[in-house]
């Protein structure tokens, strides 16, 4: 992902003592539920988020204790990886490797949520992730676009407008469908002039030869039908 970082032995102090916090927040029967749902991690705690976040809220972001966070692969560090990153510090290579290895979409989701909507290549992955060949790339993208419509309220609306150029494609996989809905449907709903453009694609993906894409279709107009004053 680098090519060389320093270590700082402060910094693996405080490594080590984030190590030893995440093991007292353990709930076996957590892990085992996720487990039974899909969630496969080489090394799961069962640690909550929110518990997590509130660890987080201890230590100041720095770039070498998230990479020492993030390479370390449990479940927990993975998660801390992202609340601990400084987004200016991250670089479109760190983005990548992060994005292909992904374990699960709860990953994904706090990458999202936590950190790569912060840094300065938000708006750039958002769309060649929903370019990439495998799911999970193209669900981040997704899960990209719906935060940036819901958090980056004072950017212009020409940023999200390349955005409906992936419509088409992107309602055709039904396992995309569920995101693939709520993203639009975010989109649609951040003002009148979105939401005039979100209706609009979606009647045209109404018109094309996929079940699938009529099917998204229908629900991004459902969901849009009362305009973007209300909260989603």
């Amino acid at each position: 992902m680098e090519d060389f970082i320093l270590d700082d032995p402060k910094i693996e102090f405080t490594f080590q003592e984030i190590l030893k916090k995440i093991r007292t927040l353990q709930n076996g029967e957590t892990a085992a539920s996720m487990k039974g749902r899909g969630l496969i991690y080489r090394v799961n705690f069962g640690a909550s988020v929110i518990s997590l976040q509130n660890l987080a809220a201890h230590y100041t972001r720095n770039h070498l204790l998230a990479f020492k966070l993030w390479n370390k692969q449990w479940r927990e560090t993975m998660i801390m990886a992202t609340l601990l990153e400084e987004p200016d510090k991250v670089t479109s290579n760190q983005m990548d490797f992060w994005v292909k290895n992904f374990p699960t979409v709860e990953i994904a989701e706090q990458a999202v949520m936590n950190l790569f909507i912060r840094t300065d290549f938000a708006f750039e992955k958002a769309y060649s992730y929903c370019l990439g060949k495998r799911l999970i790339i193209k669900i981040t993208g997704l899960l990209m676009i719906g935060r940036l419509a819901m958090d980056e309220r004072e950017t212009p609306d020409d940023q999200f407008e390349p955005f409906f150029e992936l419509m088409s494609p992107l309602s055709k996989d039904p396992q995309l469908s569920t995101t693939f809905i709520r993203a639009y449907t975010r989109l649609g709903m951040r003002n009148s002039n979105l939401h005039y453009l979100t209706s609009l694609h979606a009647r045209n993906l109404t018109t094309i030869e996929s079940e699938t894409s009529k099917t998204n279709a229908f629900e991004i107009i459902s969901q849009l039908k009362y305009g973007p004053e209300n909260n989603i």
